[in-house]
Formats: C-alpha cells, structure tokens, sequence
C-alpha cells in the first residue's frame, strides 16, 4: 500500500490498523500471502466503523520485524497493529522475540488466553509463543498482538469458541482489544456482537 505517514484520520474514532505478515517463502513469492486478507477480512466484518488499514509483508528476520513495528507504530502512527506468522518453535521463528524488542510493556493476558482458545482445537496449541506489548512514544501508544500463521487459527484466536447454541464458552482476545485501547489512549472502537462481543465496564462506555 502506498499510503502517505503519518496516516490521517478521516474520524477521530477511526482505528489505524498496521497488519504484518511474516512469512519467508510468502515475501518471496514461493506462495500467495493469506495472513493479511485474513485478517484485514475478519475487522471489516468484526468492527462497527471501518478500519483504515497498511500491510507489511516481510521475511522472518528479527531487526526487520522489529523495524516494521516501530515504522507502523512510531512513523504511521497506528492504534493497533496485529503480526501473523513466526510464532512457533522453529529456528527461523522469531516474531515474539521481535515484538519484545519494540515493546515498552508486556500484556501476557493475551498470549495466555489464544493459547487457551487454540488448545480447545488442537493441542499442539501449546507450541505457540505468541506475545502481545504495548510500544509507547512520546505522545503516541499502541497495542502490538501476534496471532497465528492460518486463516482458521487466526478467527478462532480473535473470535474465540462458540458453543452449539452460539453461546462464548471461552472469549476470544479481541474482546479486550477496544478497552485496551481506551486505556492507553486509542479511539473508541466497538464491534459486532454476531462477531465478536467487545468488553468494557459500565463507566466507559458510550451511549
């Protein structure tokens, strides 16, 4: 994407959103990226008012993560910024020790709860290493998740798991992802409850 920085709102709630693929055989062109139509997919379905969103599609390098995080969030200027991909156990897996390197605070809730998600699907969920941080500026501060590699693994950590009466049985980590925003200055951001049913107490939220 092309998109002039820092990226201006056209709402003062709109979310800046950066999404990074991390793959290196999908930056190479071996094959089609499908981490960031994923999830650039699922928030156009999941939020209430659309997203304006920059993509990076990189191979799996630590100072290079490292430095795609701090353009997007120090340059860009995004709320939010979700990784896919490189969060195994593999040698060339480094997307969370990438995230540590930019971060000004860890938020270890998140990695715990897509761990919990994932595991009620398969158990290998348990090899994942996914980190969530937030990266504070001066005057600026976002949220930094990493999801999984696949498309499926990536709605089922967001959205989280659905009983056969479409009842939550384990909430996914997006839920948390509007007030987290709140709280660290970010935009008001609200979702679709048939999607996903975001959580803020009485006192913050709007009428």
């Amino acid at each position: 994407m092309n998109q002039s920085f820092p990226l201006q709102r056209s709402h003062p709630d709109e979310l800046l959103v950066g999404l990074v693929s991390v793959s290196d055989r999908a930056s190479s062109g071996v094959y089609q990226d499908q981490g960031i139509p994923a999830l650039a997919e699922w928030l156009g379905l999941a939020l209430t008012r659309p997203a304006q969103i920059v993509s990076r599609l990189i191979p799996d390098s630590r100072p290079g993560i490292a430095d795609a995080l701090r353009e997007l969030v120090d340059v860009a200027r995004c709320d939010l910024v979700l990784t896919t991909g490189g969060t195994g156990p593999a040698r060339r897996d480094v997307t969370p020790e990438a995230t540590l390197d930019v971060a000004t605070r860890e938020m270890p809730g998140f990695g715990e709860q897509m761990r919990q998600v994932s595991l009620a699907f398969v158990p290998t969920a348990i090899l994942s290493r996914q980190v969530a941080v937030i990266r504070e500026i001066a005057d600026h501060a976002a949220l930094i998740i990493n999801l999984p590699g696949q498309p499926k693994a990536i709605r089922e950590t967001l959205e989280g798991l659905r009983g056969e009466d479409g009842s939550v049985r384990v909430p996914g980590v997006f839920a948390a992802v509007p007030y987290c925003l709140d709280l660290i200055g970010g935009p008001y951001i609200d979702t679709h409850e048939s999607v996903v049913k975001s959580f803020r107490p009485k006192s913050a939220r709007r009428s």
